[in-house]
């Protein structure tokens, strides 16, 4: 019975250290759709005390290959990065250059989210985003 028990335990313990451990190595694609953090422990922050601002082109042809910039009042762990037509709030285009501690996450296609992938602090992350090859209208990035 006490060996039951043990390994019980164990394979708890290990399942909860491995969901603890995925929350540094960046989003799961459940996050994908309303881009929440999907972190048991996680909370928002006040907009007064800190700000996070997006920097990009104003205008882009199909095909453009768009640098991106999001710079924060104050350093941050983790991120969720998409662009999204305006019209109808579809994640559209791939993103072509990520920085270190960042990775490619696939919700629709490959490539079309950018989410951390350590814990390490950041604050200003530059981007390269390539517009789809048909046009696609108005975008935003969230």
């Amino acid at each position: 019975k006490v060996h039951v028990v043990v390994i019980g335990w164990a394979c708890t313990t290990l399942c909860l250290v491995s969901y603890a451990a995925a929350f540094s190595h960046g989003a799961s694609p459940s996050a994908c759709t309303d881009m929440m953090p999907q972190h048991m422990r996680a909370q928002l922050h006040s907009p007064r005390n800190n700000y996070v601002t997006i920097h990009t082109n104003m205008s882009f042809f199909p095909g453009d290959k768009v640098p991106v910039t999001v710079r924060s009042s104050r350093d941050f762990m983790g991120f969720l990065l998409q662009a999204r037509k305006v019209s109808n709030d579809e994640i559209a285009g791939t993103f072509v250059f990520i920085p270190p501690g960042s990775k490619l996450l696939t919700c629709f296609e490959d490539g079309d989210t950018v989410t951390h992938s350590d814990k390490s602090l950041k604050r200003n992350l530059s981007f390269v985003w390539k517009a789809p090859d048909q046009p696609i209208g108005d975008i935003k990035f969230l």
